[in-house]
């Protein structure tokens, strides 16, 4: 059983290695400054994406006690009318 689970290791080793030296490549076939402006445009670039989806967790935070608040009103309301309505108002 121990086999199968190194042999697996290894193999995902072995598939992350030769990806990382693919990803090496395609930098290494670029002049130094082009591969380092390059790097940093993408880096900017996620940093921005990342910046986003941050923004958009915030807001689904928002949202969800937003509606955690309406809830709670909806329920007080209708809990008033209830009374209201048994006390013949």
């Amino acid at each position: 059983m121990q086999d199968t689970n190194q042999s697996t290791g290894s193999t995902a080793e072995t598939i992350k290695d030769a990806l990382r030296y693919i990803g090496d490549a395609s930098y290494a076939i670029l002049p130094q400054d082009v591969a380092h402006r390059l790097a940093d445009l993408k880096k900017r670039i996620f940093g921005g994406v990342r910046w986003l989806v941050d923004k958009e967790l915030e807001w689904i935070d928002e949202r969800v006690e937003g509606g955690d608040r309406l809830r709670e009103e909806w329920k007080q309301r209708r809990s008033q009318a209830e009374s209201n309505k048994g006390e013949g108002i």
